[in-house]
């Protein structure tokens, strides 16, 4: 009796196949656990509603509602990114699925990769709720230039971001016990240079260009530009350059992403350690 052929993917399937077997967990644990739509989506309004009230107190143009609805939908990838993919492996070292990251036939850009597809799935539930809801309850009204540029930017964008976040996931695991405050630094000044709940360019030209190697400022700001086309000046630079440069940052984070995690996983397989030397 001839004996059964067993298949072993290599290559670009065994990459597909190990993407999305991270990703799976992630995309169902989100329809699964559905109380956590309401304290993601709805507990975040909180925020974004003192500052749209803040603005009517001021007496701004009523388009600065939609810049602090836009901004607070946004958190949601940003928070994903800082705690859900940066410290992801930190968190998978504890648990004790590190190693088996290690040891397995795949590459850890893959699994990191799937962890990011189940985390924009799980942060696009929470950003468009929210953007739903403040602008019924607001009255946003919206002037979409383009929405083929619009997908293009944000697809982008996502793409730049989560390529910084599988840089950081590297970083994190190698800063050990100080990844908690790590995260916590990084989480609330990059609100306000990357202009979350207002215009970038009112921090001025210098500071919004350093801020704009995080992709969420350039990003907000294209969009912005093309979601309310009818403020005209409030944008920090023309769409079409943004794009380019969010194209630009995507490939450089994803190229040291896979450069960082391909030395953590040979110096995993050669010296069994990763953030600590053994005695």
């Amino acid at each position: 009796m001839a004996a059964e052929r067993v298949y072993k993917a290599t290559g670009f399937t065994l990459f597909w196949r190990m993407m999305w077997a991270r990703a799976y967990p992630r995309i169902i644990g989100a329809l699964r656990e559905r109380d956590w739509i309401f304290f993601e989506t709805v507990l975040p309004l909180g925020t974004t509603a003192a500052f749209v009230f803040i603005y009517r107190g001021a007496g701004a143009p009523p388009e600065y509602t939609g810049f602090a609805v836009l901004g607070g939908a946004m958190t949601a990838f940003w928070l994903n990114v800082l705690w859900s993919m940066a410290s992801q492996l930190y968190w998978d070292k504890d648990e004790g699925n590190l190693e088996l990251y290690i040891l397995s036939p795949g590459p850890l850009m893959a699994i990191l990769l799937g962890m990011a597809i189940g985390g924009i799935f799980m942060a696009t539930i929470r950003a468009v709720t929210i953007i739903l809801l403040a602008s019924l309850m607001f009255s946003v009204s919206y002037a979409i230039s383009s929405v083929p540029l619009l997908f293009l930017v944000f697809f982008m964008t996502m793409a730049a971001l989560y390529g910084m976040g599988m840089m950081f996931a590297s970083l994190f695991l190698t800063s050990g016990r100080e990844v908690w405050h790590l995260a916590n630094l990084f989480q609330e000044p990059i609100y306000l240079v990357s202009g979350f709940y207002f215009p970038v360019n009112a921090l001025g030209f210098w500071v919004a260009t350093f801020a704009s190697v995080i992709p969420l400022t350039l990003g907000m700001d294209a969009m912005r530009q093309i979601i309310f086309s009818n403020q005209v000046g409030l944008g920090f630079l023309p769409v079409e350059l943004e794009l380019l440069i969010l194209t630009i940052l995507a490939g450089l984070f994803l190229f040291g992403a896979r450069l960082l995690l391909t030395t953590l996983e040979n110096i995993g397989r050669r010296e069994g350690r990763l953030t600590e030397r053994r005695r």
